[in-house]
């Protein structure tokens, strides 16, 4: 299986999976990068996995419906150009001979669900997590709740340690400038910050991530920890109950990263 990310807009990625012959794509916002690679490659697109309705998500499946040989697989919570089959958490979707579990994780939107397949040959477990969770990260809560993003992200660090994170956006050099500023005594988020800015500097993306990484730097993972609980309470004092929650951290880190400059 390779796996590419097809950078699109301004610093989307549309995740591109193939097993040499046919290929699925996740969240097409744009067609043109997709048909250029399937093009290049003489893939056959056997599906589109759509992750929730956004328009730099779903917006070139309609250019790609005439070669598409498989289903559009999208939220049932969700509008989504259809046709589209809706699924939800507990659902599973086969294609390319892998089974991915659809998993709900609103927050970002109120329907947003990720595909997480736990078998890949010879490879790493592969979440498609849109614009849930992000490198050093996570998305603006649109639609959804703290409490709800936060249990989100709690479902997607359960996850096993080696799954590979494929983010929606090319987020992670701010989120980590974010991240420092939270947490700035941690020497696992300070190499793995000036890891990404060398893959960027040399050109190439920052994703797919890894959990196990994202368990160490991602402030928005470790909202139950002491580090992250005392900055949320020297930021917003007054906001932040005594003894706050994990929900109550990272409604405030949420909001802090709102304004982040």
């Amino acid at each position: 299986m390779t796996l590419t990310p097809l950078p699109a807009f301004d610093d989307n990625y549309l995740w591109l999976l193939d097993n040499g012959r046919e290929a699925l794509v996740v969240d097409p916002g744009d067609a043109a990068p997709v048909a250029a690679a399937l093009d290049a490659r003489r893939l056959t697109l056997a599906g589109i996995l759509l992750t929730h309705h956004h328009g730099d998500h779903v917006g070139g499946v309609a250019a790609l419906r005439p070669r598409l040989q498989g289903p559009v697989c999208g939220p049932a919570r969700e509008r989504l150009p259809g046709p589209v089959r809706p699924v939800q958490g507990g659902d599973t979707v086969e294609l390319l001979g892998l089974r991915f579990a659809v998993l709900d994780v609103p927050g970002h939107t109120a329907g947003h669900v990720a595909y997480f397949a736990a078998e890949v040959p010879g490879q790493d477990p592969l979440l498609f997590c849109g614009d849930t969770l992000f490198s050093a990260g996570c998305g603006r809560l649109f639609e959804g709740t703290p409490a709800q993003m936060h249990a989100s992200l709690q479902s997607l660090a359960a996850l096993p340690a080696a799954t590979r994170l494929c983010c929606a956006h090319e987020y992670t050099l701010s989120n980590l400038r974010f991240a420092r500023e939270v947490d700035p005594g941690n020497a696992a988020l300070a190499a793995y910050a000036a890891w990404c800015e060398a893959e960027r500097a040399a050109g190439r993306p920052t994703l797919p991530g890894r959990l196990d990484t994202e368990l160490r730097v991602n402030p928005f993972l470790r909202c139950a920890e002491p580090a992250l609980r005392d900055a949320a309470r020297r930021h917003a004092p007054l906001n932040t109950p005594a003894a706050p929650s994990p929900v109550d951290v990272f409604a405030t880190l949420r909001e802090w990263k709102n304004t982040f400059r």
